[in-house]
């Protein structure tokens, strides 16, 4: 096959990126194990998945923290 006869369209394989943001997070020894005891098993014996459980500790942190921030929260910093 020649130069020419390539294709300049390269093929896109897989699905789309859903998680651009990624961040390895450091914890306490411990931390995790103690997060695993808490989580509730699922259906067929598996565990919650832990990710979900971080994204939404972070997210509700997040959401605690701006509501606090806002001049419209009326309360002090």
């Amino acid at each position: 096959m020649t130069m020419a006869a390539e294709s300049v369209i390269r093929p896109r394989v897989g699905r789309k990126q859903r998680w651009d943001e990624a961040h390895g997070a450091r914890f306490v020894r411990g931390t995790l194990a103690r997060i695993d005891a808490v989580l509730r098993p699922r259906q067929e014996g598996r565990p919650q998945i832990s990710n979900r459980f971080y994204r939404g500790a972070v997210e509700r942190e997040l959401k605690r923290r701006e509501t606090r921030a806002s001049p419209q929260a009326g309360g002090s910093p």
